[in-house]
Protein backbone atom coordinates (compact mmCIF):
# COMPACT_ATOMS: atom_id res chain seq x y z
CA UNK A 1 0.00 0.00 0.00
CA UNK A 2 1.26 3.48 -0.61
CA UNK A 3 2.05 5.42 2.21
CA UNK A 4 0.22 8.65 3.62
CA UNK A 5 2.99 10.20 4.83
CA UNK A 6 6.93 10.86 3.40
CA UNK A 7 8.72 7.83 2.97
CA UNK A 8 12.21 9.55 3.58
CA UNK A 9 13.29 12.00 4.78
CA UNK A 10 15.13 14.81 2.88
CA UNK A 11 18.01 16.36 4.51
CA UNK A 12 19.69 18.10 2.02
CA UNK A 13 16.81 19.61 0.15
CA UNK A 14 17.63 20.86 -3.93
CA UNK A 15 14.64 22.39 -3.86
CA UNK A 16 11.97 23.75 -1.10
CA UNK A 17 8.58 25.29 -1.81
CA UNK A 18 4.98 25.24 -1.05
CA UNK A 19 1.96 23.44 -3.31
CA UNK A 20 -1.21 25.02 -2.34
CA UNK A 21 -4.28 25.58 -4.23
CA UNK A 22 -3.73 21.84 -5.39
CA UNK A 23 -7.00 19.97 -7.48
CA UNK A 24 -5.98 16.34 -8.74
CA UNK A 25 -8.70 15.12 -11.17
CA UNK A 26 -8.38 11.32 -11.85
CA UNK A 27 -9.09 9.28 -14.73
CA UNK A 28 -9.30 4.89 -15.26
CA UNK A 29 -7.17 3.49 -18.10
CA UNK A 30 -6.40 0.31 -18.96
CA UNK A 31 -2.92 -0.43 -18.05
CA UNK A 32 -1.56 -1.46 -21.42
CA UNK A 33 -2.82 2.22 -23.11
CA UNK A 34 -0.52 3.33 -19.73
CA UNK A 35 2.31 1.22 -20.07
CA UNK A 36 3.10 2.42 -23.66
CA UNK A 37 4.16 5.81 -22.52
CA UNK A 38 6.17 4.73 -19.84
CA UNK A 39 10.02 3.70 -20.40
CA UNK A 40 11.80 0.67 -20.20
CA UNK A 41 12.35 -0.04 -16.43
CA UNK A 42 9.23 1.00 -14.90
CA UNK A 43 5.89 -0.52 -14.88
CA UNK A 44 2.54 0.95 -14.96
CA UNK A 45 0.75 0.77 -11.21
CA UNK A 46 -2.75 -0.43 -10.74
CA UNK A 47 -5.70 0.32 -8.31
CA UNK A 48 -8.25 -2.54 -8.70
CA UNK A 49 -7.06 -3.46 -12.32
CA UNK A 50 -7.23 -0.27 -13.89
CA UNK A 51 -4.29 2.14 -14.00
CA UNK A 52 -4.50 6.31 -13.68
CA UNK A 53 -4.11 9.60 -15.17
CA UNK A 54 -4.14 12.72 -12.64
CA UNK A 55 -4.25 16.66 -13.88
CA UNK A 56 -3.19 17.95 -11.00
CA UNK A 57 -2.86 22.08 -11.13
CA UNK A 58 -1.97 24.25 -8.28
CA UNK A 59 -0.07 27.39 -6.92
CA UNK A 60 3.77 27.12 -6.64
CA UNK A 61 4.93 29.33 -3.56
CA UNK A 62 8.03 30.11 -1.49
CA UNK A 63 10.45 27.97 -3.72
CA UNK A 64 14.00 28.23 -2.39
CA UNK A 65 17.42 26.92 -3.86
CA UNK A 66 19.52 25.54 -0.76
CA UNK A 67 21.64 27.94 0.66
CA UNK A 68 18.91 31.04 0.15
CA UNK A 69 17.76 32.32 3.53
CA UNK A 70 13.95 33.64 3.83
CA UNK A 71 14.67 36.72 4.07
CA UNK A 72 15.46 37.06 0.49
CA UNK A 73 13.25 37.28 -2.29
CA UNK A 74 12.42 34.53 -3.76
CA UNK A 75 10.68 33.43 -7.72
CA UNK A 76 7.52 34.93 -7.22
CA UNK A 77 4.22 32.34 -7.05
CA UNK A 78 3.52 30.85 -10.12
CA UNK A 79 0.89 28.30 -11.39
CA UNK A 80 1.85 24.73 -12.56
CA UNK A 81 -0.39 21.55 -13.53
CA UNK A 82 0.81 18.20 -13.78
CA UNK A 83 -0.46 15.29 -15.86
CA UNK A 84 0.85 12.39 -14.25
CA UNK A 85 0.57 9.01 -14.39
CA UNK A 86 1.63 6.06 -11.30
CA UNK A 87 4.50 3.72 -11.57
CA UNK A 88 6.88 1.05 -10.35
CA UNK A 89 10.19 -0.14 -10.27
CA UNK A 90 10.75 -3.91 -10.47
CA UNK A 91 11.91 -3.42 -6.66
CA UNK A 92 8.42 -2.36 -5.96
CA UNK A 93 9.69 1.72 -5.38
CA UNK A 94 6.56 3.36 -6.67
CA UNK A 95 6.50 7.20 -8.14
CA UNK A 96 5.09 9.68 -10.53
CA UNK A 97 5.54 9.40 -14.27
CA UNK A 98 5.08 13.12 -15.63
CA UNK A 99 3.27 12.57 -19.21
CA UNK A 100 3.58 16.75 -19.14
CA UNK A 101 4.13 19.08 -17.10
CA UNK A 102 2.83 23.11 -17.81
CA UNK A 103 4.31 26.14 -16.04
CA UNK A 104 3.62 29.86 -15.78
CA UNK A 105 7.71 30.16 -14.49
CA UNK A 106 10.17 29.97 -17.39
CA UNK A 107 13.26 29.36 -14.80
CA UNK A 108 11.83 26.29 -14.27
CA UNK A 109 12.19 24.98 -17.83
CA UNK A 110 15.81 24.32 -16.61
CA UNK A 111 14.53 20.87 -14.72
CA UNK A 112 14.72 19.69 -18.28
CA UNK A 113 18.54 18.77 -17.60
CA UNK A 114 17.13 15.35 -16.20
CA UNK A 115 14.36 15.05 -18.22
CA UNK A 116 11.23 16.53 -16.59
CA UNK A 117 8.81 17.24 -19.41
CA UNK A 118 8.37 20.98 -18.57
CA UNK A 119 6.46 23.45 -21.07
CA UNK A 120 6.07 27.24 -20.33
CA UNK A 121 3.11 28.36 -20.72
CA UNK A 122 0.01 31.20 -19.74
CA UNK A 123 -1.34 29.42 -16.63
CA UNK A 124 -3.78 31.26 -13.67
CA UNK A 125 -5.47 30.21 -10.32
CA UNK A 126 -8.14 32.02 -9.18
CA UNK A 127 -10.16 31.04 -6.52
CA UNK A 128 -13.71 32.31 -5.41
CA UNK A 129 -15.67 31.58 -2.61
CA UNK A 130 -15.68 27.87 -3.01
CA UNK A 131 -15.02 27.44 -6.18
CA UNK A 132 -11.58 27.31 -8.05
CA UNK A 133 -10.71 28.28 -11.71
CA UNK A 134 -7.55 26.98 -13.41
CA UNK A 135 -6.72 27.74 -16.60
CA UNK A 136 -3.91 27.50 -19.01
CA UNK A 137 -2.17 27.20 -22.29
CA UNK A 138 1.37 26.50 -23.37
CA UNK A 139 3.14 29.06 -25.72
CA UNK A 140 1.61 28.68 -29.12
CA UNK A 141 -1.63 28.04 -27.81
CA UNK A 142 -2.13 24.30 -27.69
CA UNK A 143 -2.18 22.21 -25.84
CA UNK A 144 -4.73 23.77 -23.10
CA UNK A 145 -7.18 23.24 -20.15
CA UNK A 146 -9.86 24.97 -18.28
CA UNK A 147 -10.65 23.70 -14.94
CA UNK A 148 -13.80 24.58 -12.30
CA UNK A 149 -13.52 22.87 -9.16
CA UNK A 150 -15.81 23.19 -6.21
CA UNK A 151 -14.55 22.12 -3.21
CA UNK A 152 -16.13 19.92 -0.41
CA UNK A 153 -16.07 19.24 3.01
CA UNK A 154 -13.10 18.00 4.56
CA UNK A 155 -12.27 14.06 4.26
CA UNK A 156 -10.97 11.48 5.96
CA UNK A 157 -9.04 9.51 2.98
CA UNK A 158 -9.93 5.89 1.78
CA UNK A 159 -6.61 3.63 0.35
CA UNK A 160 -7.98 4.81 -2.70
CA UNK A 161 -7.22 8.51 -2.24
CA UNK A 162 -4.04 7.90 -0.32
CA UNK A 163 -3.28 6.01 -3.77
CA UNK A 164 -4.25 8.67 -5.99
CA UNK A 165 -2.41 11.48 -4.17
CA UNK A 166 0.34 10.20 -2.06
CA UNK A 167 3.80 9.68 -4.02
CA UNK A 168 7.22 10.62 -2.31
CA UNK A 169 9.55 10.52 -5.48
CA UNK A 170 9.31 11.13 -9.30
CA UNK A 171 11.03 9.43 -12.35
CA UNK A 172 12.34 11.10 -15.13
CA UNK A 173 14.13 9.32 -18.21
CA UNK A 174 18.00 11.27 -18.96
CA UNK A 175 20.78 10.34 -21.50
CA UNK A 176 19.35 6.82 -21.59
CA UNK A 177 19.19 6.59 -17.90
CA UNK A 178 16.15 6.38 -15.03
CA UNK A 179 16.53 9.42 -13.14
CA UNK A 180 15.02 9.40 -9.30
CA UNK A 181 13.56 12.39 -7.68
CA UNK A 182 12.51 11.96 -3.56
CA UNK A 183 10.04 14.17 -2.07
CA UNK A 184 9.30 15.25 1.36
CA UNK A 185 6.38 17.12 3.44
CA UNK A 186 3.38 16.21 5.40
CA UNK A 187 0.57 14.65 4.07
CA UNK A 188 -1.93 16.16 1.76
CA UNK A 189 -4.79 17.73 3.69
CA UNK A 190 -7.96 16.23 1.14
CA UNK A 191 -11.70 17.72 0.83
CA UNK A 192 -14.24 16.75 -1.47
CA UNK A 193 -14.38 18.10 -4.68
CA UNK A 194 -16.85 18.47 -7.63
CA UNK A 195 -15.82 19.47 -11.37
CA UNK A 196 -18.38 22.33 -12.46
CA UNK A 197 -16.10 23.33 -15.93
CA UNK A 198 -13.44 20.69 -17.29
CA UNK A 199 -12.09 21.36 -20.85
CA UNK A 200 -8.76 20.05 -22.14
CA UNK A 201 -6.32 18.79 -24.75
CA UNK A 202 -3.83 17.85 -22.70
CA UNK A 203 -4.75 14.29 -22.16
CA UNK A 204 -4.93 13.90 -26.08
CA UNK A 205 -1.47 15.84 -26.98
CA UNK A 206 0.04 13.37 -24.78
CA UNK A 207 -1.21 10.39 -26.48
CA UNK A 208 -3.88 9.38 -24.20
CA UNK A 209 -7.12 7.55 -25.76
CA UNK A 210 -10.59 8.56 -23.53
CA UNK A 211 -10.85 7.17 -20.12
CA UNK A 212 -12.80 4.54 -18.79
CA UNK A 213 -14.91 6.38 -16.53
CA UNK A 214 -15.73 9.92 -14.93
CA UNK A 215 -13.10 11.89 -13.12
CA UNK A 216 -12.71 10.98 -9.12
CA UNK A 217 -12.27 14.45 -8.05
CA UNK A 218 -10.23 16.03 -4.51
CA UNK A 219 -9.34 19.16 -3.73
CA UNK A 220 -6.38 20.46 -1.32
CA UNK A 221 -5.59 23.62 0.55
CA UNK A 222 -1.92 22.41 -0.22
CA UNK A 223 1.24 21.41 1.90
CA UNK A 224 3.72 24.34 2.68
CA UNK A 225 6.90 22.21 3.74
CA UNK A 226 8.10 20.21 -0.03
CA UNK A 227 11.41 19.49 -0.04
CA UNK A 228 12.80 17.82 -3.11
CA UNK A 229 16.04 15.75 -2.99
CA UNK A 230 18.87 15.76 -5.42
CA UNK A 231 18.16 13.91 -8.29
CA UNK A 232 20.18 10.33 -9.23
CA UNK A 233 20.08 7.86 -11.49
CA UNK A 234 19.02 4.63 -10.70
CA UNK A 235 18.65 0.86 -11.79
CA UNK A 236 20.26 -1.59 -14.17
CA UNK A 237 18.64 -0.15 -17.21
CA UNK A 238 20.60 2.83 -18.20
CA UNK A 239 21.41 2.35 -21.60
CA UNK A 240 23.98 3.85 -23.53
CA UNK A 241 24.06 8.13 -23.59
CA UNK A 242 22.36 8.09 -27.30
CA UNK A 243 19.20 6.02 -26.23
CA UNK A 244 16.89 9.09 -24.92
Amino acid sequence: MVAYGSEQRVRVPALRAGWLTQAFVHWPFRPDQLQALVPEGLVVDEYEGAAWVSLTPFVMADVRPPGIPAAVPGPPTFAETNLRTYVRRPDGRDGLWFLSIEVACPLMVGARAVGAPYNPGRLSVSPKGDSISYVGSRWGGTPSYRLVVRRGEPMTPTDRDIWLTSRWRAYTRRLGALWETPVEHEPWPLSDATVDVLEETLTTAAGLPPPLAEPVVHFSRGVRHVRLGVPRPVGPWAAPADST
